[in-house]
């Protein structure tokens, strides 16, 4: 029963923020790495924590307080850079469940070691571990998690915002430890504003989905009828093109088409399968996307950083766009 209640909370909870995921854009198998490296991470804070203690001599209460919460939430954060570095993570929601699978697996490994070593304390431990603690470990590498990939997602500011994220991550937890309140009252205050908190994030994602969706979709859908249709150049986007013309030679701008062109097919695609997934419909693998996404790539190199800007008024190459690709994978 102890056992139950140490890790039953946490799992509960990470199946309520992937069943309020109305896109499914998070991904099982990275679900289930995520898991595991939060169980990595609670072997290896142990090792670092008890190092620390038995080396620089910290009181266990001191080593609780300040020095584990720092080394926890930078491990924990680990996968998250791995993730994002990799493009796969795109929205708040995404980081959010990936985030709190990294605190959930970190919080499973750590209940079950209490377990077995304080066989002797009270039920009522292992409820206050089970549905404050485990849970306190998965909200703050999540809240981490969302405030990074929102830097990200603007593509400005991003190293300081990680590290206000990271600090606020930290804060939560040291705080948590302090036990400045009854654990009990902190148990129900976590109870009732995670979710609550979660909850408006999802809503706050959505219509950031939705806007950037209908932002792009309609403008995408012309330009690529246009292309194909052969009348680009009597379009501003065309017009804009040729204008270029002075200023690269005659390959780089045929690879600047080129590119355009792909990319505004693949970036279709990439919306479609997004739509589908909300809709409950499967996303059928499809033929030829891979060497459609390394021609892209070829192109990409060709046209180089110059002209890269120069398309950046036709088509935009921020992370989340890059995001986008990758879910054809």
């Amino acid at each position: 029963m102890k056992m139950v209640f140490s890790v039953f909370p946490v799992l509960l909870f990470l199946v309520f923020l992937f069943l309020m995921d109305s896109y499914k854009l998070v991904i099982k198998k990275m679900i289930a790495f995520s898991l595991l490296w939060g169980c990595v991470c609670a072997l290896f804070s142990y090792l670092i924590n008890s190092f620390l203690q038995d080396t620089a001599g910290a009181a266990f209460e001191y080593l609780s307080r300040y020095l584990a919460p720092a080394v926890e939430e930078m491990l924990k954060a680990g996968f998250l850079f791995f993730l994002i570095s990799k493009k796969r993570i795109g929205f708040m929601v995404d980081a959010a469940i990936y985030g709190f699978a990294i605190g959930t697996g970190f919080a499973l490994c750590e209940n079950l070691f209490y377990v077995y070593a304080l066989s002797e304390t009270s039920m009522l431990t292992w409820i206050i571990r089970g549905f404050g603690t485990a849970v306190m470990h998965g909200g703050c590498t999540a809240l981490f998690a969302i405030i990074y990939i929102g830097a990200k997602s603007r593509d400005r500011m991003v190293v300081p915002r990680v590290l206000s994220g990271l600090a606020l991550a930290y804060a939560v937890h040291a705080l948590f430890n302090h036990f400045y309140v009854h654990p009990i009252i902190q148990t129900l205050a976590i109870l009732v504003s995670l979710p609550m908190l979660f909850v408006l994030i999802f809503r706050h994602n959505e219509i950031l989905l939705r806007d950037w969706m209908e932002l792009e979709l309609s403008s995408e859908v012309e330009l690529l009828k246009m292309i194909r249709q052969g009348r680009f150049s009597a379009t501003r986007a065309g017009g804009y093109l040729a204008s270029l013309k002075d200023r690269f030679s005659g390959e780089v701008i045929l690879d600047m088409y080129c590119y355009l062109q792909l990319y505004l097919e693949l970036s279709l695609k990439a919306k479609r399968n997004i739509m589908l997934r909300e809709n409950g419909f499967p996303v059928l693998p499809e033929t030829g996307i891979r060497g459609k996404l390394a021609e892209l790539r070829a192109l990409h190199k060709r046209i180089g950083p110059v002209g890269e800007i120069a398309l950046s008024p036709l088509i935009r190459m921020n992370y989340r766009d890059l995001w986008k690709l990758n879910l054809l994978q």
